[in-house]
């Protein structure tokens, strides 16, 4: 199988397109997905005039944006169709007010935001996460279920072994949603006020990226695979956790679904 092998920028998010473009590639990613937030080089204010010149750095690094980590506005839509970016990622967070009015407000949000993704040729693309969001792959394809195609699955590795799933089940439940594969992987780990969650490297999690990669052969999905990048021990250096990371990833990818 054929993978654009990505990573989500966010260690890096004040540098410059063509300073991340090298770093990236250095690495040994040819995709990205980038930080559209208030805390990164390029913000929703900004987006619709830097965006498209962000990008144009990026690609001249061999780098090609996947999708942007940011809001649900019409100024980033328009700004994803202006770089050629194909999708924006969300999570669908849980207010005061329960699981229940928190699900039914992001489903309106979704709703209002469907005339957008289709003016615009953008997707919205929603992942799982542990804690106070929709915490599994079941619970967004729910929350997914009846929107038009623009609307795509980014399904997490840590986050669904975190809620206790089965790649091979959630993979496939999600196959026809699915735009992006995260990577990461991470555990529980006791402390003197309970357990919490320690994000790790990929052969130390609770996920087995060997069995992502089996499930994946056999659907026959070829999308981007993006590692996230997200450590919870900062002795060691991001890029250097990265670049194992990346080396583990594609040794899976490459082994056949019988592990031979």
């Amino acid at each position: 199988m054929t993978y654009t092998w990505s990573v989500f920028t966010k260690p890096w998010s004040g540098l410059p397109g063509d300073e991340l473009g090298r770093l990236v590639a250095g690495l040994g990613f040819t995709g990205a997905e980038i930080p559209v937030r208030d805390t990164a080089y390029v913000t929703p204010a900004t987006a619709e005039a830097e965006l498209p010149k962000f990008t144009e750095q990026l690609r001249a690094e061999g780098i090609e944006p996947i999708s942007i980590a940011s809001e649900l506005s019409e100024r980033v839509f328009a700004a994803c169709a202006a770089a050629g970016v194909p999708l924006i990622r969300i999570m669908a967070g849980l207010g005061p007010d329960g699981y229940a009015a928190s699900v039914r407000r992001t489903r309106v949000l979704l709703e209002e935001s469907a005339v957008l993704a289709s003016q615009y040729g953008v997707q919205v693309g929603v992942q799982p996460h542990h804690g106070r969001f929709v915490a599994s792959t079941l619970g967004v394809l729910q929350l997914l279920e009846g929107l038009p195609e623009h609307f795509k699955l980014v399904w997490d590795a840590a986050h669904d072994a975190l809620a206790g799933d089965d790649p091979a089940v959630t993979l496939e439940l999600g196959l026809d949603r699915l735009g992006i594969v995260n990577l990461k992987n991470a555990k529980y780990l006791k402390t003197d006020g309970g357990w919490k969650t320690y994000f790790v490297q990929g052969e130390e999690g609770m996920s087995d990226w060997s069995a992502v990669f089996a499930t994946l052969q056999r659907l026959g999905w070829t999308g981007p695979i993006c590692l996230t990048g997200q450590y919870s021990d900062p002795a060691v250096p991001v890029e250097e956790r990265l670049r194992k990371d990346l080396h583990t990833a594609v040794t899976s990818s490459r082994r056949t679904p019988s592990g031979e």
